[in-house]
């Protein structure tokens, strides 16, 4: 492919995503998160690993159904997906090697509109299909409060630009159903009313603007965390969806303690961690979230969303 004809695309990608909050990366684009058929088979095999770790009981760091939002609990046998990927104890490497890989950390720097330096290293989950339950997550943004005012959701999200979310698909994927644009725009009347309690929707296309994103295996979309979304997890469909966020901590890693560090992340102060990333860049990225962590140190945890 010609230079220009990359540069093209890149911008191409960069300006859907600043206008709609969210942008898809089919598998086949030049710069798709997976760069061949080998690392693919890599990490779905990883992901069966850890989903049956989890239903096991073996791997206790789980999303539970019947949870939305953390702490997630024990109080369902069933999970909708397996927290912290990227632990030593989990001892899946091929995670910690594709979450800082080349091809996530250009993507990242390139909708970020940042450098591999100002990269803040955050959360890395997997999302999976609960075994005997059907599930869902409300409309939501993911640090808004549902009853929060016009004013306040001005305020939050026009901060909110600091860090990006990707879903990446291993298996066909149609869960995901988001608003464009809406990561810049409070809430209409009509959104607020479908999205002010802690209920799921029954029909999620309902909501005003709403799309559903199709993922096909080795698609990625990335989104903003406060864009209006929901999602639906069916008990008859197999799923395996990595999920996870960077930051940029040049541009304010401090606005988004919050939502990250509710999930628990101590973990990931241990030295043998540090110790064990794939290289140099991985481990300043993970020294500015022991930055992060640091600086909240002493402050009572608290929770972005209930439900």
């Amino acid at each position: 492919m010609h230079f220009r004809d990359l540069n093209a695309i890149k911008a191409y990608y960069k300006t859907f995503y600043d206008k709609y909050g969210y942008v898809v990366i089919p598998s086949n684009a030049p710069i798709s998160l997976i760069p061949s058929y080998d690392a693919f088979f890599k990490l779905q095999e990883s992901c069966e690993r850890a989903i049956s770790k989890t239903r096991s009981g073996e791997w206790p760091h789980r999303r539970t159904v019947g949870k939305q939002f953390p702490p997630y609990g024990e109080d369902n046998p069933d999970s909708w997906g397996v927290q912290h990927l990227m632990h030593f104890e989990l001892q899946e490497w091929a995670f910690a090697e594709w979450y800082c890989s080349d091809r996530v950390l250009d993507a990242v720097t390139l909708l970020l509109g940042c450098q591999r330096e100002d990269l803040q290293m955050e959360l890395f989950n997997l999302l999976i299909n609960p075994t005997s339950h059907d599930f869902a997550l409300r409309w939501h943004r993911d640090d808004v409060r549902e009853r929060a005012s016009y004013d306040e959701e001005v305020h939050a999200l026009a901060k909110w630009h600091t860090g990006i979310q990707w879903n990446t698909a291993l298996y066909h994927d149609e869960c995901l159903y988001v608003v464009p644009e809406s990561h810049m725009i409070p809430r209409t009347q009509a959104q607020r009313s479908l999205s002010r309690t802690q209920a799921p929707p029954k029909d999620p296309m309902r909501m005003p603007g709403a799309v559903k994103v199709v993922l096909e295996p080795g698609d990625t979309v990335f989104y903003n965390s406060n864009i209006l979304h929901c999602a639906t997890y069916s008990s008859a469909t197999k799923r395996a969806t990595l999920h996870a966020c960077m930051g940029n901590a040049a541009r304010g890693g401090l606005n988004r303690a919050r939502n990250i560090l509710q999930h628990d992340l101590k973990w990931m102060k241990d030295p043998w961690f540090w110790q064990s990333l794939p290289h140099d860049t991985a481990k300043r990225m993970l020294d500015r979230l022991i930055d992060l962590q640091e600086a909240q140190e002493g402050q009572e945890v608290s929770y972005s969303l209930s439900g």
